[in-house]
């Protein structure tokens, strides 16, 4: 068989291809030889879910770009504490839909033996997708133990190995051996881009103003409405270029990047739903937004203007009193502020709370998104009459746009954000999502313009030229 050769090799006796190494050094192993053989003497040849770790020392990123594109089925995550997880394939999941899916998640993880693996989560904002959609690579929610994995965590690398009931572990081993560093590439042309909204503005503007009617009559207190954006780009979206670049200008933010099947949900969430450590529970709902400041002053001077905005003030007070009634009785030793604090991040600054306290025994992350999602962050008020307004009104489908996004043990702790500042990449084209929180005093020009700086982290990064 003749083998294809890029401009970059040359060719010496049959069928032996060498690199030109003047011009490209040598890839160097990912993994040893001998940390491979550690991990083969941990996995018995035979069994039930078989799970192997040792110690690594390497960005669990470059990891990504060396296998995502091997498997159907890859998640990359980044938190404000620095911490990166990565998983690559599928060794274990579970997937769920209907009222009861985060229940039905939560018994599938506490049956898995080993409770110290770290499995993803994600899910939906309803809770069932339309098997047809743009959606359809996706679950309503799912649980993922990745056959490969690499955590850093507080600055320690740790490498996992999952293999499947009645699997062979070897070919799994032979995929780690083989892994070498990615290369270094040049920056690439990301090519020509066509823009389009999803309702146009105008339209969307005018639903604005429905719901500020339905507000005034009583239908609900808030709710939130989201539009779309469209970017079709002349070539395939370089994934992993953009999420490098998205983790760089955000690293405030929870980044998440989800491959399913041929499409990849990526996004820079400001939004903590909720973190579980040892019965210590966390949440920071964020609600009433504002631009930032063109410089120091300015910026200051319109955070002060957010801080004193009545409308902004009560869509915030509608989120936090929300969740401080969902959480009464699942989290003891409630810790509610009572004025809300900033939480400025690159194109925007929100009305920030902290809340904390300690869980139920047993109590776990999938019990708290149960409990509190959809949040008025990215529901309303009442949850069911606002629910209800959305899916009757808003003009697209949401998907994973305002589900969450995070990881989890089996014993229930973990961390889930909020999914928001994200978009679904399907090669070339690439959906955009951006809401924003109504109340009765809301007006459609200054929505209009808060969901423009919401859309702007992945769509400066997609449409780059």
């Amino acid at each position: 068989m003749k083998r294809a050769i890029r401009h970059d090799e040359s060719v010496s006796g049959p069928g032996l291809v060498i690199r030109d190494h003047r011009r490209y050094p040598p890839r160097v192993h990912l993994i040893a030889s001998s940390q491979v053989e550690m991990l083969a003497k941990q996995l018995p040849s035979e069994g039930g879910l078989r799970v192997a770790s040792i110690e690594v020392d390497f960005d669990p990123f470059d990891f990504a770009r060396t296998g995502a594109a091997l498997v159907d089925r890859a998640v990359a995550l980044s938190t404000p504490s620095g911490d990166r997880r990565v998983g690559l394939g599928s060794a274990w999941h579970a997937s769920a839909s209907g009222p009861d899916r985060f229940a039905d998640l939560k018994r599938a993880t506490e049956e898995l033996q080993d409770a110290s693996v770290a499995l993803f989560v994600g899910y939906s904002f309803l809770d069932q997708i339309q098997s047809d959609g743009m959606w359809a690579d996706y679950d309503a929610a799912e649980v993922l133990l990745p056959r490969i994995s690499i955590d850093r965590v507080a600055g320690e690398g740790t490498l996992t190995v999952a293999i499947p009931p009645s699997e062979d572990p070897g070919p799994t081993l032979e995929l780690l051996a083989s892994m070498r560093q990615p290369e270094w590439r040049a920056v690439e042309d990301s090519g020509d881009h066509t823009i389009e909204s999803h309702p146009p503005v105008s339209d969307w503007a005018g639903f604005v103003d429905d719901a500020v009617r339905a507000i005034r009559s009583e239908e609900f207190e808030k709710v939130v409405l989201a539009r779309s954006v469209t970017v079709t780009s002349s070539q395939p979206v370089a994934i992993l270029r953009v999420f490098r670049q998205l983790v760089g200008r955000y690293p405030q933010c929870f980044n998440f990047a989800w491959k399913s099947g041929g499409c990849v949900f990526m996004g820079a969430s400001p939004e903590l739903l909720g973190h579980v450590d040892d019965r210590r529970f966390r949440s920071n709902p964020l609600a009433g937004s504002a631009p930032r400041g063109e410089g120091e002053d300015d910026d200051e001077l319109i955070g002060q203007r957010l801080v004193e905005s009545s409308k902004d003030q009560e869509e915030h007070r509608l989120v936090v009193d929300d969740m401080r009634t969902r959480l009464t009785g699942l989290v003891a030793d409630l810790e509610v502020p009572e004025h809300p604090d900033l939480k400025k991040m690159a194109t925007v600054q929100h009305l920030s709370t902290v809340i904390e306290g300690t869980v139920a025994e047993g109590t776990g992350v999938l019990d708290v998104a149960a409990a509190v999602h959809p949040t008025p962050a990215v529901g309303g008020v009442p949850r069911k009459e606002s629910v209800d307004y959305i899916a009757a009104n808003e003009a697209l489908d949401r998907g994973w746009y305002t589900g969450g996004v995070g990881w989890l043990t089996p014993r229930g702790d973990g961390e889930v954000a909020i999914a928001l500042r994200c978009g679904l990449i399907n090669g070339a084209t690439t959906t955009l999502f951006a809401g924003a929180g109504i109340v009765a005093d809301s007006d459609p020009g200054a929505e209009v313009l808060e969901t423009r700086l919401k859309l702007r982290p992945l769509l400066d990064l997609i449409a780059a030229t």
